[in-house]
């Protein structure tokens, strides 16, 4: 099985197999994606990236390894700002057979859901998709 997991905060194994409705990850290859999101519109305009790359990293990181504690072969990346993009970015390399995205909060999910990060990945590159709200 070949997953691509899109998260802004670190996921864990028990989350993405309450995502997948399966309890064995070992040999799965997953690619986490985590979106440079800015924190703020002012650190956007000013392209004060860095930071958010940096948390980016971090939390791709966390979840890649993670996941590979428990038996995934897992590598991470920070992806674009804009978690369409990231996701796209991430479908044209990584042939995935299913895509969960974890949204953090009701504010978040709502914005995924106003750019059909499920949709999109379904349409385009038909690959299923999941949304987790947290």
């Amino acid at each position: 099985m070949k997953l691509l997991v899109l998260a802004t905060d670190p996921v864990d194994a028990d989350d993405l197999r309450g995502a997948l409705g399966d309890d064995d990850l070992t040999g799965a290859e997953v690619l986490v994606v985590s979106p440079a999101v800015n924190e703020s519109p002012l650190a956007f305009w000013v392209s004060d990236s860095d930071e958010a790359i940096i948390e980016a990293e971090s939390t791709a990181k966390q979840t890649a390894e993670a996941l590979s504690a428990e038996g995934a072969r897992a590598r991470a990346t920070a992806g674009e700002s804009e978690p369409l993009l990231a996701l796209q970015d991430a479908l044209t390399t990584f042939q995935a057979d299913r895509v969960v995205v974890f949204a953090r909060g009701d504010e978040e999910a709502q914005r995924y859901r106003e750019d059909d990060l499920t949709g999109e990945a379904e349409r385009r590159f038909g690959v299923p998709a999941t949304t987790v709200t947290r």
